[in-house]
């Protein structure tokens, strides 16, 4: 994946708001006005935050090594991934879909 199709595939969630507040170097989409993905795009490889159940996110650093505490967030409850190529797409996109999920059902 590369920022291009992140983006699209995080528009077309629904009621999905893009905002820049840390800077032109990062990407923040949020619903209900929360933060569900944070995608830096000064990063080589790309890198994203996402929110994650807490398990869910201890399980998913054991899988994979792209996979790692979130950069900069709540370790408990962000995983930062790494678009290297070791992490097949339709699992990246799992990963923003059960972030967006997660913050969505929060209101």
């Amino acid at each position: 994946m590369d920022i291009e199709s992140i983006h699209e595939f995080t528009m077309n969630l629904g009621e999905v708001e893009e905002t820049q507040p840390f800077g032109l170097d990062n990407i923040v989409y949020k619903i209900n006005n929360k933060m569900f993905l944070l995608l830096a795009t000064d990063e080589i490889p790309l890198r994203f935050n996402v929110k994650c159940n807490p398990e869910l996110a201890l399980e998913l650093r054991e899988e994979y090594s792209s996979v790692i505490p979130g950069y900069h967030m709540n370790k408990k409850h962000w995983n930062t991934i790494v678009v290297d190529g070791n992490i097949p797409t339709a699992k990246l996109k799992e990963f923003i879909q059960h972030s967006f999920e997660l913050v969505r059902g929060k209101k």
